[in-house]
């Protein structure tokens, strides 16, 4: 036979419960558990409780039965669950961590809960262990030892450091249309046909495609984008050859800043971003007239996070090319509508990294000069 209990809150021990509830802060259960404890205090019937605080009666019951026995924190808080004692020690879960943080077996590319389960056999006096049990160790430290993660590490040094200077301090200067600072660099884009046409979104159903797809071949995307003003250009072409960027460089002197007396170009290190590739396509003169008007910037070798127009292509592809276009001629078309529409929003980059913010954070990865040591 189950014991009434009446609750009865003090005049601090609700407005200790209404200040909890109205912060919203701590854990859904406690919160529950106090909507519970103020309205049995009200007066009102379990069931009525446990309708409104969407809990089952058990609940009620218990929350009710730990006040009255016990006080208010024991009700609002958690009582110890049953269950069985944890199968590895903290030494045998350190020694799991060390192990999955080694190398795998010979023959094995990387390690499986079966493969560490195993080897915790070997090393602990377990005559077996699972792998649910290994996973939640993992779990608990944060490891998937079964995935990696592909990541360029750059080596800073002191010409990574001068490089990145160098473009940093060309993006804080003043706007100058007599010497324009343009980012450069380019894309590949994949052709990609539907094999069979998808079923438009309707009420209630989401747009459905076929998962089967038709390659196209892919087209190259030449992108500009001026540092100081809302301008950007995009060029699809076939190919990114050398020829191609010696095309683009002239476009740039003699189409889109025909005024300017010198146009400071930011790119990459690829191996026709450079002043031969200019000889390769165009007679000496005619090379040489360009390249008076153009002065390279290289960013640092695996830093093309400080090519501006890193993010502009990235901004194209999210908002422009996330389907799939499996015409070149609809391609340019569509680029070229974005292209009108960004231009005319005055959209721009917000750069906030400076070489002032560089040297705070990456101080330790600065070269140490010898008046340093």
């Amino acid at each position: 036979m189950n014991v009434r209990y009446r609750v009865e809150l003090s005049q601090a021990e609700r407005c200790e419960l209404t200040a909890m509830l109205s912060k919203g802060k701590r854990a859904a259960r406690t919160l529950k558990r106090a909507q519970i404890l103020l309205a049995a205090d009200a007066g009102r019937s379990d069931d009525e409780i446990a309708r409104t605080v969407a809990v089952g009666g058990s609940t009620v019951y218990r929350t009710k039965r730990r006040f009255v026995e016990g006080n208010l924190e024991r009700a609002l808080s958690e009582e110890p669950r049953p269950g069985a004692e944890r199968k590895l020690t903290g030494k045998e879960e350190a020694l799991l961590v060390a192990t999955a943080c080694a190398n795998p077996p010979e023959g094995r590319a990387r390690w499986t809960l079966e493969l560490l389960a195993d080897a915790m056999v070997k090393l602990t006096p377990h005559d077996s262990l699972s792998g649910e049990t290994v996973r939640r160790r993992l779990a608990e430290n944060g490891l998937k030892p079964w995935r990696r993660d592909m990541w360029c590490i750059p080596r800073v040094d002191g010409e990574y450091v001068a490089r990145m200077e160098d473009v940093l301090d060309l993006y804080a200067e003043a706007p100058d249309p007599e010497r324009p600072v343009v980012c450069f660099d380019e894309s590949p884009v994949q052709l990609i046909g539907e094999v069979r046409q998808p079923i438009p979104a309707e009420p209630g159903r989401l747009e459905r495609y076929d998962c089967e797809y038709r390659r196209n071949g892919t087209v190259n995307l030449f992108v500009c984008l001026d540092v100081h003003r809302p301008w950007r250009k995009v060029k699809v072409t076939e190919r990114r050859t050398a020829e191609d960027y010696a095309q683009c460089m002239r476009e740039l002197t003699d189409v889109h800043y025909p005024e300017a007396e010198c146009i400071r170009v930011v790119q990459d290190n690829l191996s026709t971003h450079s002043a031969g590739a200019l000889y390769e396509a165009f007679a000496p003169a005619e090379a040489r007239r360009i390249l008076r008007r153009l002065e390279f910037h290289y960013t640092p070798k695996h830093a093309s996070w400080l090519n501006m127009v890193e993010i502009e292509i990235g901004v194209l592809r999210g908002q422009c090319l996330d389907r799939r276009i499996d015409d070149p001629h609809r391609l340019r078309r569509e680029i070229a509508a974005w292209e009108r529409q960004r231009n005319a929003a005055a959209a721009r980059i917000k750069w906030m990294f400076t070489t002032d913010k560089a040297r705070a954070k990456m101080g330790r990865a600065y070269p140490v000069t010898s008046e340093e040591s």
